[in-house]
């Protein structure tokens, strides 16, 4: 399947390296000298749309932004990749009346304007810290290999041998489409002959094939679904883990989102997420770490293992939610253009897509089998809720929710940065005047917006508290578009004329599958949440 003879397997050494690089790049850095007076670089707007590009040297304390710890760490910024990883955002605000523009970066090798589409626009600039092939594959293997890992148990309770076939197949198809998606970024020059990377995103590919104006917008609204979906599932399973940690309290589920919340709110007074970036590479080694524990867990009841009760049969009504909770887990095509144009080798790119989606395939057909037959028919939405010590429950669920809790600021400030790009530049760009008084500080109601974003996850999960049922939702909609259906489509009309007739007939292959896997599935899903509400929940 993935003409494994091709590729070497990489060496232990390498894979040491890149851990120990990680983890001095996450040591703070010295104290340096004070910061410089401002300064804003021009660049001029390749599309010739009357807008410039600034590079602002904005103190962070008053300029927001998504980098990492260390401003050469070359890895991008762990959770935000690791859990959802799914957006790119290499951009910088327009100028707004002598506002310096407010910066944001995953270490981007271009610096990048939004424009009128909301779309990203290249702008040239320095490179920023290259990345190697291992590095680039830690990032997509946080990416596909996050904290929704815990629910693929589930997966094989309703899907039995045929979700775990899926586990497999979806790599395939996820690790394909990421890789024409990039090929999508390239043109032949007609002169040299030699490809030229004229494109630098997922939002660009979308301009070029959907048009300038509908581009950006329908790639933009797909994250910020996206997005929001993802912090409303956090909010959600910090509800399952501590409703399963004290299952005869008097808290129910619902209120232990709410309690969960509080901690929340206080996000929307950050300037920055540096001191929250610090602390993702932590989350995710520990949440491997608790993953090995699960795993260990269940090895100790080998012999207790129900090999028969894996189904054979298919459950048209369960299997499509199954579907949608591995497409999910494999959504990471959104910042693929970015990783790839910051790899040092961009010829190993497809080198380490297929390492990592085939190390990813491995590890979640194996963790979901085992833990199924560990625990069988009782297997829960969340597995670590099936550990029987209530001691050693607890312990396990109380870390995953602060990783949760910790994992929920990256995509809440990304869906931020959407809707406040898409809604409040000023009239008449938008409908509403810029959030940011004239010292980049947010003004009240910006910051009352902020808090009702939150408040508005927090009030989804609450009314939405089934985790496996809408996660299977949000991957048959948001993920069949972003990794099956969109990519390929890009690729026929953008590659169609330099394709073979088996290359093309497998894309449209896999653009069906994604429709007949999103249709199918957002109408179990929706079907599954109506009984789920008519029947109403047991605590």
């Amino acid at each position: 399947m993935f003409n494994l003879g091709r590729f070497k397997i990489p060496p232990i050494k390498n894979a040491l390296d890149v851990a120990l690089q990680t983890v001095r790049q996450q040591m703070p850095d010295k104290p340096g000298p004070p910061p410089r007076p401002q300064q804003n670089v021009r660049f001029a707007n390749l599309d010739n749309m009357g807008e410039s590009c600034e590079l602002s040297t904005m103190n962070e304390t008053t300029s927001p932004s998504y980098q990492s710890t260390n401003p050469n760490n070359p890895f991008l910024s762990g959770e935000l990749q690791a859990e959802d990883s799914f957006t790119s955002y290499q951009n910088t605000y327009p100028q707004q009346d002598g506002i310096a523009p407010r910066t944001q970066s995953m270490q981007s090798v271009d610096f990048y304007a939004s424009s009128e589409e909301g779309g990203f626009e290249e702008c040239g600039g320095k490179p920023g810290a290259k990345i190697n092939e291992f590095q680039a594959a830690w990032n997509v293997t946080n990416a596909i290999q996050g904290m929704f890992v815990v629910s693929l148990p589930f997966a094989v309770l309703q899907g039995g041998y045929w979700a775990i076939a899926a586990m497999i197949g979806i790599a395939h198809i996820c690790c394909y489409t990421g890789r024409i998606l990039v090929e999508c970024l390239y043109e032949d020059d007609p002169v040299s002959g030699q490809r030229v990377r004229v494109r630098d995103s997922y939002v660009g590919i979308a301009k070029e094939c959907f048009g300038r104006k509908y581009g950006a917008r329908i790639v933009n609204l797909a994250q910020i679904i996206e997005l929001l979906m993802t912090c409303i599932l956090y909010v959600v399973v910090c509800g399952d883990l501590m409703i399963g940690t004290f299952p005869d309290g008097s808290i129910d589920t619902r209120s232990w989102m709410m309690l969960t919340g509080i901690f929340l709110l206080p996000l929307g007074f950050l300037k920055s997420l540096k001191s929250v970036s610090m602390l993702s590479f932590w989350c995710t080694m520990s949440h491997l770490i608790i993953n090995a524990i699960v795993l260990g867990y269940c090895i100790l009841y080998i012999g207790d293992w129900g090999w028969s009760k894996v189904k054979w049969n298919l459950d048209f009504e369960n299997f499509p939610i199954s579907l949608g909770v591995i497409v999910f887990s494999y959504t990471s095509q959104i910042f693929l253009p970015t990783l790839e144009g910051n790899m040092e080798d961009r010829s190993r790119f497809e080198w380490m897509l297929k390492w990592s989606h085939i190390a990813a395939a491995a590890f979640k057909s194996v963790f979901g089998y085992v833990c199924f037959l560990t625990f069988q028919n009782d297997t829960q939405q969340v597995i670590t809720n099936n550990l029987r010590s209530s001691g050693f429950k607890g312990l396990v669920n109380f870390f995953l929710v602060i990783k949760a809790v910790l994992s929920y600021p990256l995509p809440y400030y990304a869906a931020c940065d959407l809707l406040e790009r898409a809604l409040f530049r000023g009239k008449p760009k938008t409908l509403f005047p810029v959030i940011y008084a004239l010292d980049g500080e947010l003004k009240v109601w910006g910051l009352a917006w902020r808090l009702g974003v939150i408040m508005f996850t927090i009030l989804m999960a609450i009314f939405i508290p089934h985790f496996t049922i809408l996660m299977g939702f949000i991957g048959s909609f948001t993920g069949t578009m972003l990794s099956f259906i969109w990519p390929a489509y890009f690729h026929l009309k953008l590659k169609g004329n330099q394709l073979e007739s088996k290359t093309i007939a497998y894309d449209y292959f896999i653009i069906g599958l994604g429709f007949l896997f999103g249709i199918i599935g957002m109408y179990d899903a929706g079907s599954a949440l109506v009984r789920a509400f008519k029947i109403g929940l047991p605590f």
